[in-house]
Order: structure tokens, then sequence, then C-alpha cells
């Protein structure tokens, strides 16, 4: 058995499933310290199924306070940024894009450094050491602990890279280092943004993944847990505190798992409704599909992989303003719904009122906005199905219409077909397809490369990232005999030599567990 669960800033969902059944789910409030909202989720779903904690074989947990913590520019490192590029790219240096608010509270501490290679591995030129060294040294006069290193086209060649982390390793022992070719994809900027960004976290992320840790602890539960990443697959705890920038979305992403599994879609466009907003994406193949352009967290464009998520100022808590013109959100009453809503006693209008008032659903006390005509309920009704009519429209690849599967606690306020939509389908236990999701989540592996095919030859090439991609799944406790190739994209580099392929291959696979694998002391939790 195992249990999912995911930590939003207003609720924490739990989930415990059997195989593919879920025996039961919950949803209760976030808590200030994590680890206690964590214990009463977990502690819940096993009360209501009448399950011991000893036959819980693995744990997968989501949140979303990494990203928030960006968003809010609160708990960050300063970090010093070594780039290995010179004499290129000088002209666009570290941070060259990033919002002031943000620049000031990690710091400007930038080292520009010859190094670097160009997109067929050729050197941009030597590196120098001597000046890593230096950079080094200053960092740690800075009393800094976090350090991100990029280098032009690491992805190909991370040696560079690996390198200058060996000689600030021997300057700075306890130093806490993220490479770009780690994490980010070919474009120096912003895959240099991604790995600043990770940096800034790592104090976060060792406290956040501690408090889990301490959580599991106390409910006396031994089994390894993981942590569900925003591409819908796993990796360790150990994995996420030193890379906490791939949980980014990973609270969309599970929603989106979660919908897949509870209506049985493997292709359909999904919305979550929340108290706040609507998070529309699309499945492929029962994955979130990822954004094809940047994106952008928190004002700073990064290349990472993340789901192509579009969000709207839509959710239960939306306030509903009557007038000349009715209007309904952005801004929402969130968590406090339940203390300022109309029919839960409050002197706020939102869009849970409205669905009382329409009959839509049937929650709070309904008396309490019969003073609402009827002209008025109509109309906000209307606005809040075109909002999501729109927002499908906008996610779409064609005019064909397409089905669509409605998740989230705010879910409720849609009661009727939609344009464009040829099915419309809200599954049981809608409210924690996220917890769902991270219950079901399953290890990832992936290869994203440029090759020659006129070299090796496309069949050869083909088949060796396939190895690697399924290699990546098995080491990080993916179950050999269940491996698949959900994804292949080959794009042909105009700008190089005859043959240049960027290949990207995903794998993934249902988690293995064995006894091996309860008793990893690096993803167990001691008692």
């Amino acid at each position: 058995m195992r249990i999912g669960v995911d930590v939003g800033g207003t609720n924490t969902d739990a989930a415990l499933m059997d195989n593919e059944t879920v025996l039961s789910s919950v949803k209760t409030p976030t808590t200030g310290d994590i680890g206690s909202g964590i214990i009463n989720a977990i502690r819940l779903v096993l009360d209501k199924s009448d399950v011991a904690v000893s036959e819980i074989d693995n744990i997968m947990l989501g949140t979303t306070q990494f990203t928030n913590a960006l968003v809010e520019r609160k708990h960050l490192n300063k970090v010093g940024i070594i780039r290995l590029a010179l004499p290129a790219t000088e002209s666009l240096p570290p941070l060259v894009d990033w919002p002031e608010p943000l620049v000031s509270v990690i710091g400007e501490h930038i080292y520009m450094v010859n190094g670097g290679y160009e997109f067929d591995g050729r050197e941009i030129s030597p590196l120098d050491e001597r000046r890593v060294t230096e950079a080094a040294r200053d960092i740690k006069r800075k009393g800094i602990r976090s350090v991100a290193i990029s280098s032009v086209f690491s992805p190909i060649n991370s040696s560079m890279e690996k390198a200058a982390e060996y000689i600030v390793r021997n300057e700075i022992p306890d130093v806490q280092i993220t490479l770009s070719a780690d994490i980010g994809r070919l474009g120096l900027i912003e895959r240099e943004n991604a790995a600043i960004m990770n940096a800034s976290l790592a104090d976060l992320s060792v406290q956040v993944v501690g408090s889990f840790r301490d959580a599991l602890k106390s409910l006396n539960l031994r089994a390894p847990f993981y942590i569900s990443q925003n591409d819908g697959t796993l990796m360790s705890a150990d994995y996420a505190e030193k890379y906490p920038v791939l949980t980014f979305a990973s609270g969309p992403t599970n929603s989106m798992r979660g919908a897949a599994f509870l209506s049985g879609f493997e292709d359909a466009i999904i919305v979550d409704i929340g108290g706040t907003t609507s998070d529309i994406g699309v499945l492929h193949h029962g994955f979130p599909r990822e954004s094809s352009v940047p994106t952008d967290i928190g004002s700073v464009r990064t290349n990472f992989r993340m789901p192509d998520i579009l969000s709207i100022g839509l959710g239960g808590g939306s306030l509903v303003r009557v007038g000349n013109n009715l209007t309904i959100g952005p801004d929402s009453v969130g968590y406090q719904l339940i203390e300022k809503g109309l029919v839960f006693g409050g002197d706020i209008l939102t869009a849970t009122d409205i669905a009382v008032a329409a009959g839509i659903t049937d929650i709070g006390e309904p008396g309490r906005i019969r003073h609402l005509d009827a002209v008025t309920v109509i109309e906000a009704v209307d606005q809040i199905h075109k909002t999501v009519e729109e927002a499908i429209d906008r996610m779409k690849t064609s005019i064909a219409d397409v089905p669509v599967v409605l998740v989230g606690g705010g879910s409720i306020l849609i009661s009727r077909e939609l344009q464009g939509v040829s099915e419309l389908y809200r599954p049981e236990r809608a409210s924690e397809a996220n917890a769902i999701g991270a219950a079901i989540a399953q290890i990832g592996g992936e290869v994203d490369r440029v090759f020659s095919y006129r070299e090796h030859g496309r069949v050869n090439v083909l088949e060796t990232a396939r190895d690697e991609a399924i290699k990546k799944v098995i080491a990080t406790g993916g179950n050999p005999d269940k491996v698949k190739i959900i994804d292949i994209e080959e794009l042909p580099l105009a700008y190089g030599p005859e043959g240049t392929v960027r290949l990207r291959i995903k794998a993934v696979s249902d988690l293995l567990y064995n006894d091996v694998t309860k008793s990893n002391l690096k993803d167990c939790v001691q008692v």
C-alpha cells in the first residue's frame, strides 16, 4: 500500500491506495510548520481505512513550498554565480533579466571566467582555473554557502562545470553547489537562471525535506518516501534536497496525473479549479504536455522541463462584484472561504455563494444568499462557464472538440456542458486528485542531448539514447520489467553540421518495491 500527500498553500491532501484502488482520501488545512499538517492528513486516511502504518510500502509527497518561497522572495540564500564563458556572453551577464527585488535578496555576486564550449563540443576557450579559485575564495570571504555554476553548451559537455565544482569544493568544503547542466536545457541564460534559483533554495530544501522526514518518523512510518517533480514522476528525498526547483508546478502536475487515473483518459484537457485559481493543462499519453517555450517563475525565464499550464483567476473563493459590470476574481478570499463566504456566515460574495444560489451545490447555509436576484446569479454562472471555455480554447491545438476532466475542490462551479468540449467528466474524489496523482506517480528518466545521425546513424543513436533513459529509470528505483518509452522528440539543428539533431527521449516505470528498497537508508525514515 502507498500514501500520496500533496502539501499546498491552503490545503494538505492525502490518499491511501492499494494497487489501483483508492481506499480513502482526505483534505485538511496546511499548517505553518508543514509537518503537523502532513501528520494530520496521514492519520486521517489511515484511520478512515483502518490500515496500520506497518502495511505502508511507500509514501509520495508533493509540495508547493519552494515555488511559494521564490514567488514571495522569502527564505532564499545569497548565491555566488560563476559563469564559464568568456570571452563570449560578456554583453549579457547573469541576472540580466531578473526583477530587482529578487536580485536584492540573492545578491549580485557574479564571476565571469574563461571557458565554455561550442554546440559541437569544441572549446570556446580553456577553463581559467586560477580565476575560478579566486572566485571561490571571494565567495568564502563573503560567507556565501550556495553557488551556481554555468557554462555555454554544458548539457553537451559538462566537464568544465564539474572541474569548477571540484575547485570550489576544495576552497569551501561545506558549500552547496548547483551545476546548470544538471537542471536546464541548451539555452544558457534560462538554464543559468534555473541553476541560480535552485542554489537560492538550498537551505530551505533541507528544512522542508527534513520536516517531511520528521513528520513520517513521528508516525512510526519506516517506508521509503519520494517527492513528486513537475513532469509527473518521482525523485528520492535526497535528490529533492539537491534539486528543489524540480518540484515547481508539481501541484498542478499531480492533479493532472490524478485526473488521468480517476477518469481513465490519457489524452484530454484537465481543468483543476481550486480556491483562488484554475489550472488548465493537457494530458498526452497520461502525462502533462510540456511547455515548448521558456517558462517564467517569479518573473524569471527558465528552460528546465515544466508542464504547459495556463492559470486563470477563477476559484471557489473568487470575489464576485455586482454592479453595472459584474466581475468575478481574480482576487479571492482563498483559504478563508469557510470564514468569509456568505453561505459560511461571512460578508463577502464569492463564486461558491453563486454556485449555492444557482442550486449547483448544497453547502453552508443557503438561506444567507436568498437576497441575490435571479438575473445576477444567472449572469455570474454564465461568466464562470465562459471564462473556463475561453481558457480551454487557449490550450487546444485544433478546433476539434476535446474531452475535459474537472478536478479540484472548486470544480463544483461547473454545472453544464461547455462549448468546444466533446465530453465533460468529473470523477469521484475529484477534490483530492492531487494526492491521488502523487500516490500513483512513477519513476522517470530523460535523455536530452545533441547527437550526430551522420556520424553514428539514426538507428544506433536512438537505441543508445533509449538505453540511457531506461538505465536512468532503473537506477532511481524503477521496475526493469515495467519500463516504457512515452516520448521521443527529434529536432534537426539547422545551424549545425549535416545530421546534427537534438534528441529527447523520456522513459517511465512503476516504482520497484522490495526488501532492498525498503532498507535503503538514503530514503528510509529511521525510527
